[in-house]
């Protein structure tokens, strides 16, 4: 697979990382308004996780100032979209009506109903959304396990994603712009819960709100099999908070349990990954030789099977972004 990357921010940063490790995929194209960056300048990057950005070679590149040059480039097969989110549906609509397939960070668009719009544009499959939590280990075994049954189904669940308040986006709460916590932050969390439990009934948040946009929060997501599901998390008025993220699943014959925090001084907590048998047996699996890259690494290449295959994984479905999206927005109401 032959992409382009649009939009030289922190998360195109870590794709272009994760395209020089990919064997199933080349980035063969970039495009930028800024002449710095176009030139291979991306040290003014940084983000919550991942090295901060580098002076990269981009002779062997094609290099754009803008999508719409890009778009004519016959060598690109897949337009990777990591713009701010206000920005996803033109660059969506452009690269489909050029006959491009798009892989588009999440979240796919600011509303649940725009968003379903997208995922409907082209062919099926020809628009695929970037949630890498299902392409993490610790989560990903959550998705095998649904998959295949190994525990039995589902029955219960908590989930948790906290963060220090983010102050590198200015705009963060507008909902026109970045959506919030819950549209930013708890998407990753509500299309896992959709993954592995179906679409909720209803939710029931209690908040706190800032400029009426829930920061943060906990949700009792009601099913119709009464399966115990819910989530909580937002932002925490302290920068020492960091970040955290973690979960207790119970399916029918195993509980699985994680969680990872990390804090402003540099520290950090994890509850590795344990797996507790019905049996009473205690396992704990290790996921050795991968980095945080390597999620983004698993993502992209699941688009080239994609591409390669006719095939979309259900994982980067666009609709199941789109329900993430409903789900979220039912819980700011």
């Amino acid at each position: 697979m032959r992409a382009g990357i649009v939009g030289v921010g922190f998360m195109g940063w870590i794709h272009y990382l994760a395209y020089q490790k990919s064997q199933q995929a080349e980035l063969v194209a970039f495009c930028s308004r800024d002449e710095g960056k176009r030139s291979g300048d991306w040290r003014g990057i940084q983000g919550n996780f991942g090295p901060p950005g580098e002076q990269i070679d981009v002779s062997g590149m094609n290099v754009y100032d803008s999508l719409d040059a890009m778009l004519l480039d016959d060598s690109i097969d897949l337009i990777d979209i990591c713009l701010p989110p206000a920005l996803h549906a033109e660059a969506i609509e452009k690269s489909i009506a050029a006959g491009k397939k798009v892989l588009c960070e999440k979240p796919l668009s600011l509303s649940a109903e725009d968003a379903l719009r997208l995922a409907s544009l082209g062919e099926p499959g020809d628009v695929m959304v970037a949630h890498v939590l299902p392409f993490m280990p610790e989560f990903g075994l959550l998705v095998d396990a649904n998959a295949d049954g190994r525990y039995g189904k589902p029955i219960a669940g908590r989930f948790k994603r906290t963060i220090s308040p983010p102050d590198w986006i200015p705009d963060f709460y507008q909902l026109d712009s970045v959506g919030g916590p819950l549209i930013d932050l708890h998407v990753h969390d509500a299309h896992l819960i959709r993954v592995l439990f179906g679409m909720p009934e209803s939710v029931e948040t209690a908040c706190l709100r800032r400029d009426g946009v829930a920061k943060l929060y906990e949700t009792v997501f009601r099913f119709p099999e009464g399966y115990p599901v819910s989530a909580g998390g937002g932002v925490i008025d302290t920068p020492a908070r960091g970040f955290t993220h973690g979960y207790e699943v119970s399916f029918e014959r195993a509980t699985i349990q994680f969680e990872f925090a990390a804090y402003a001084d540099g520290t950090n907590a994890t509850i590795p990954l344990v797996i507790l048998h019905q049996d009473g047996t205690v396992e704990r699996p290790e996921f050795s030789g991968s980095d945080q890259i390597d999620s983004f690494v698993n993502e992209i290449d699941a688009a080239a099977k994609a591409i390669a295959t006719g095939e979309v994984s259900p994982l980067l479905d666009g609709k199941l972004a789109a329900d993430a999206i409903q789900i979220c927005e039912w819980q700011n109401a």
